[in-house]
């Protein structure tokens, strides 16, 4: 049976992040009714989705027993509304040049902080596991970086089965490659000052023309986890800092996970 009085409680003392979750709700019910009229179901799964997602710090909250801060569970909610509703159905990836790299880097961040917490309960309560404060924070990086990595997995595999375009393309005027060497030798050419391209199909008919040459994803990829390397390094400086000061310090306590137990 649901204990009223102490939801209300809960939600007494924890008015912001209430706040942030009925208003981003509210705001997600509003774009579905809209993907409905307009006739877009693959939008209205996407905002499904992200009504699960907003829910979902919660669920894990009440399950595994632990204590999350309000600053992860509000960064959470605000970043599946930002890369999902914004990025992807109000196209704030192409409008906002920066909208990627800024969610990467605050996912680079925020992984490494669950990765140092999850590692930092087992260090406190079990005896038979500890890590010196530079291998927790090592353990955290790699944690952040991998699941950096699984999600450019996810992104390629969505591209190349789905027909998706989650590496986004990019325009570029040169390129190094080794594959118009005409001797096969190996030896690197290098083209300059790209100012257009043109595509053909085998009958000769044009396809497209672009302006410089296009990159199918590869710098995209690449810069993901360039920033995802700087989110997570960010985290563990601070996340080492609070190692060896725990009482002192009163920001990265902001976005440690703690077990209830």
């Amino acid at each position: 049976m649901v204990d009223i009085s102490k939801i209300k409680k809960e939600m007494k003392n924890n008015k912001l992040k209430y706040f942030v979750y009925f208003f981003l709700r509210f705001l997600i019910i509003i774009c579905l009714i809209r993907q409905l009229f307009i006739g877009d179901f693959e939008n209205v799964c996407l905002c499904v989705l992200t009504l699960i997602l907003l829910f979902l710090p919660f669920i894990i909250e009440h399950h595994l027993n632990i204590n999350m801060p309000n600053t992860v569970e509000i960064i959470i909610m605000v970043f599946a509304f930002s890369a999902e509703i914004l990025g992807e159905i109000n196209n704030f990836y192409e409008i906002i040049p920066f909208w990627d790299t800024i969610l990467h880097t605050l996912n680079g961040f925020l992984m490494a902080a669950i990765g140092f917490s999850l590692f930092d309960i087992l260090n406190t309560k079990l005896k038979s596991i500890y890590l010196s404060p530079i291998f927790l924070c090592l353990f955290s990086f790699c944690f952040s970086m991998t699941i950096g990595v699984a999600w450019e997995f996810f992104e390629y595999g969505m591209d190349k089965i789905v027909n998706f375009d989650m590496q986004k393309d990019e325009y570029i005027s040169k390129i190094n490659t080794v594959t118009l060497d005409e001797k096969k030798s190996n030896n690197v050419v290098t083209i300059d000052g790209i100012d257009y391209t043109v595509m053909y199909d085998k009958d000769n008919n044009e396809l497209a023309r672009i302006d410089n040459y296009l990159d199918i994803g590869l710098n995209d990829t690449i810069k993901d986890l360039i920033v995802n390397f700087i989110g997570a390094l960010i985290f563990n400086v601070f996340g080492f800092i609070y190692l060896k000061n725990r009482d002192n310090d009163k920001f990265i306590k902001n976005f440690i996970i703690t077990s209830k137990c």
